[in-house]
Parts: C-alpha cells; sequence; structure tokens
C-alpha cells in the first residue's frame, strides 16, 4: 500500500459501540474532510475501471459522497440509490433481507438501457444492500462494470454475497 494509501487510512477512525452494543462503526469523516485523502482513495477505488463507465451509482448514504467524488473526478454522471420513499418518482425498487428484517432502495429511472454503471459504498459489510444495488441497475436495464468500495469488514463475508468487489482497505 503506498505511503498516501496508509495515511488515509490512518483517518478512518473506529467507533466501538455505536450504534449499538458490540458494533464497531467505521467513522470515514476525517478522511472525508481531508482533500489528499479523499483524492486519493478516489483515485484508488476508480482505477480499476478507468473508461468502462458511464455513471458512477452511490448507495445512501455514505456512499453518495464517495461516488459524487468518483463521478466528479472520472467526468461521469451520478445517480443515486436511495432508501424506500427518499424519491419523488421512484422507477424501479428491490427489497432484499437483513439480519433484523428487510429493507428497500429505489432508484429513478436515469439509468437507461445499455448504460455501463459503477457501483459505489463506502463499506462491504454483509453484502446484502450491494447485491440490491446490483438488481436494481440491471432492472433499470444497466449493466454493473464493477463494485468499488472503501473498506471490507472482511469477517462478515459480504464477497461470498456480492462476488467480485474492488476494495481500497479491508478491516
Amino acid at each position: 500500500m503506498s505511503e498516501a494509501l496508509t495515511r488515509a487510512e490512518s483517518l478512518i477512525r473506529t467507533i466501538p459501540d455505536y450504534p449499538e452494543p458490540g458494533v464497531l462503526f467505521r467513522d470515514i469523516t476525517p478522511l472525508l474532510a481531508d482533500p489528499r485523502a479523499l483524492r486519493t482513495v478516489i483515485h484508488a477505488m476508480i482505477a480499476p475501471f478507468e473508461g468502462s463507465f458511464d455513471v458512477v451509482a452511490g448507495v445512501e448514504a455514505r456512499g453518495f459522497l464517495l461516488a459524487g467524488a468518483a463521478a466528479m473526478e472520472a467526468g461521469a454522471g451520478l445517480v443515486p440509490i436511495r432508501k424506500a420513499g427518499k424519491l419523488p418518482l421512484p422507477a424501479a425498487s428491490v427489497t432484499y433481507a437483513l439480519e433484523y428484517g428487510t429493507a428497500t432502495i429505489e432508484a429513478h429511472d436515469d439509468i437507461t438501457p445499455g448504460m455501463r454503471v459503477l457501483l459505489v459504498d463506502d463499506v462491504l459489510a454483509t453484502g446484502g444492500t450491494l447485491v440490491a444495488a446490483h438488481e436494481l441497475v440491471t432492472t433499470l436495464g444497466g449493466t454493473v462494470v464493477g463494485t468499488a468500495v472503501l473498506m471490507e469488514l472482511t469477517a462478515l463475508g459480504g464477497r461470498g454475497v456480492v462476488g467480485d468487489v474492488h476494495t481500497v482497505f479491508t478491516a
């Protein structure tokens, strides 16, 4: 790992017992506040996919922040993938299982048939949200050309659910 990536990773704080006891929350806000670190991780996230995508689809909520920066850096468009009820005219939705229930994500019809999409999120944990995001893009007619996340929590096994994912950091 380069010195710049090592420095960027050092800015991610681990906050124990948030949002509930036993959870180690990965706080990326210090990394986002540092322009050099942010640029470094954005370059690392999109490098394997350069020239292969038309839009970046960011998964709510922290995925939006990274996806917006990635879209700007790549000269691509940005499509938000939102939680249910947050978009005025959702064109498609996908409901998926969580360890404690279900959740639904939605997108407008900004993803058109044949559009090449890079999915971006902040953390790969169990993988359910990213699998649903893949399905959502496909339902709208887009093609997922890759998935990039800032950090993978390897102990939670999300890669086995999602498949090929490009990660910058692992924990």
